[in-house]
């Protein structure tokens, strides 16, 4: 371009365009938001693709839920329904109407559960009338957690108060009971030691948790004696004494599936999913117990996050004062613990806890 054109074009004042004043194309060519082509592309994209495979319903409690969404990864093509055991009677309202409800699936699978729950019997009464229903154990591990227990008044299930805790509503025996028998939270702390675990019990769980578990999983047609051995080869394989690791319930999701002729997807519930019941309350394997497998320990609690805020933590010391400010307002019979009755019935274990 010529000199003179070059300076013509530098003298000449730069002119200010508004937006609006561009044609409607240029304008949506200029929007940082995207066009209104892309919206139902996008909108599409979101969309999962249909389940037209068998369908499969699961009754049970956060672990059923659990093995519910590790069923919906490893079977794609397969809708998968989860049936909450704690709403049963007021979603259900009687047993005949669950099991019509059932009656429309593929595979159902329930854990199992007691009269009391829902008018019209228990899993064993669901089983006569929905035949096609599978027993599916639950994993209960207390090797790893043995102080670990519930508390509560209850005149018969359906009446079950638990009483709460920091954690949910998952109490620690030893808390409990040095609150029944008046220690303060600083000789309770003390307490959490090796020689009172081994006074306890606390060290020799490992053969009686292994045997409760084999033999409650045997007793629905589920040995999980192979998978059991591949589990604790990974050590600590429980978050507490009622909620698995995800690969303790990808392994049962598996076979399941497998049982039932659908062949599960070749992935991991954790490397897709996460562990959901991670985000629930862990309960530490306290360090003289983890030495006994090899493992580090801690006393550090994790309350159950809440409305994604970041979990609460405690540690012994405010663990224990914790509890004690939600039992200070509760009585002896709000906090029955069959195993605490037991220990305060007992003067060796008095003298136990009250020698600090």
């Amino acid at each position: 371009m010529a000199d003179y054109a070059v300076a013509a074009l530098r003298s000449r004042p730069a002119r200010t365009v508004a937006l609006t004043d561009l044609p409607r194309r240029a304008r949506d060519a200029l929007s940082l938001s995207a066009p209104s082509w892309a919206t139902a592309w996008r909108t599409r994209s979101r969309e999962a693709p249909p389940r037209t495979g068998p369908s499969i319903a699961i009754i049970g409690n956060c672990q059923a839920r659990a093995l519910g969404q590790a069923m919906r990864l490893f079977a794609p093509r397969s809708p998968v329904r989860y049936v909450s055991m704690g709403t049963l009677k007021r979603e259900h309202g009687h047993l005949d109407t669950l099991a019509r409800t059932l009656h429309g699936h593929d595979h159902v699978f329930s854990q199992a559960f007691p009269e009391g729950l829902i008018p019209g019997g228990g899993s064993a009464r669901l089983r006569e009338i929905e035949p096609r229903l599978t027993l599916v154990p639950s994993i209960v591990f207390s090797a790893f957690h043995p102080d670990m227990v519930y508390a509560g008044a209850s005149s018969d299930l359906a009446a079950l108060k638990l009483a709460p805790s920091p954690l949910g509503q998952y109490h620690s025996a030893i808390v409990l009971t040095a609150h029944r028998l008046g220690l303060d939270a600083g000789r309770t702390a003390a307490l959490f030691r090796e020689e009172v675990f081994a006074r306890l019990g606390y060290l020799d769980r490992w053969e009686p948790a292994v045997h409760e578990l084999t033999a409650a999983a045997a007793q629905v047609g589920f040995a999980l004696d192979r998978e059991l051995t591949r589990w604790a080869r990974r050590g600590a394989f429980m978050h507490l004494m009622n909620h698995p690791k995800a690969f303790v319930v990808g392994d049962i999701a598996k076979r399941l599936l497998r049982e039932t002729g659908i062949e599960p997807e070749a992935v991991e519930v954790e490397d897709y999913l996460g562990d959901e019941l991670a985000h629930d309350v862990i309960w530490p394997v306290y360090p003289p117990i983890a030495a006994q497998f090899g493992l580090t320990g801690s006393y550090l609690f994790k309350t159950k996050a809440r409305g994604g805020a970041f979990p609460a933590l405690y540690d012994l010391p405010g663990f224990v004062a914790a509890s004690f400010a939600l039992y200070d307002g509760m009585s002896g019979a709000d906090l029955h613990s069959q195993r605490v009755e037991a220990w305060l019935a007992s003067p060796e274990i008095v003298a136990l806890f009250r020698a600090g």
